[in-house]
């Protein structure tokens, strides 16, 4: 265990890279999403529904930040005997608190959001819409559960690269591709996308934005822990 608090603490060195980067990047996405809104005014052509994508920089920035935490920290964490389990579940801890702090600091932003008629000119940046929930428990839920789930994605790209390289990489790419345009294909030769619409308009906030990417997280974690075990610094 001390291990694993130590792999953890190795994350922590530096606060400003997992830490500051992802919240300047989000920080800077929403300046602009801000100043846009504000000179052109959207919320007299949209109203109070106007809001924007802007999030996703926050969170592509911290899937990001856990690929460079296999391809770059591990060799080193590796340099001074700590095991591949021992780094991944330091990670993995490190992961969960990091989904749960944004979370809670994201729901924060929703209330004063709520608060301040979306900054003062209309603008939904840090919970949009369709993410936003009432209470404040299940908003920490819906807005850290994603982030969890990409966490899991990063930690899995990373072993992706670090194991097997460009080609790797490439292989990643493509069979993502492959696997997203086959079930497309499939969808369309069943005449199904009416019913998969359907479908998900029936299903809860909680059950898409939690439940799935929990599901998701889990399933990438049990991958990456299978291809950690063979990396090589």
């Amino acid at each position: 265990m001390n291990r694993v608090l130590a792999a953890a603490r190795l994350q922590l060195v530096h606060p400003m890279v997992i830490l500051g980067v992802p919240w300047m990047v989000g920080a800077l996405s929403f300046a602009i999403n801000w100043a846009v809104w504000r000179i052109v005014d959207i919320r007299s052509l949209e109203g109070e529904d106007g809001f924007t994508g802007g999030i996703l920089a926050l969170y592509i920035t911290v899937l990001i930040v856990f690929v460079q935490a296999v391809t770059q920290l591990m060799p080193f964490a590796m340099g001074i005997s700590l095991s591949r389990r021992s780094y991944f579940l330091g990670t993995c801890l490190v992961g969960v608190g990091m989904a749960l702090g944004f979370g809670l600091v994201l729901a924060l932003l929703d209330a004063v959001e709520s608060a301040t008629g979306g900054w003062g000119v209309g603008l939904q940046f840090w919970t949009p819409p369709p993410l936003d929930v009432d209470g404040f428990f299940a908003q920490v839920a819906v807005s850290g559960a994603p982030m969890l789930a990409l966490i899991a994605a990063g930690v899995g790209m990373g072993v992706v690269t670090k194991r097997w390289g460009p080609n790797g990489v490439w292989g990643l790419i493509i069979g993502g591709i492959v696997v997203l345009g086959g079930a497309a294909v499939l969808v369309t030769w069943l005449r199904a996308w009416t019913d998969l619409g359907r479908w998900l308009v029936d299903q809860s906030v909680m059950t898409l934005a939690v439940g799935l990417p929990l599901a998701l997280a889990a399933v990438l974690a049990l991958l990456a822990f299978a291809g950690i075990r063979r990396v090589v610094p």
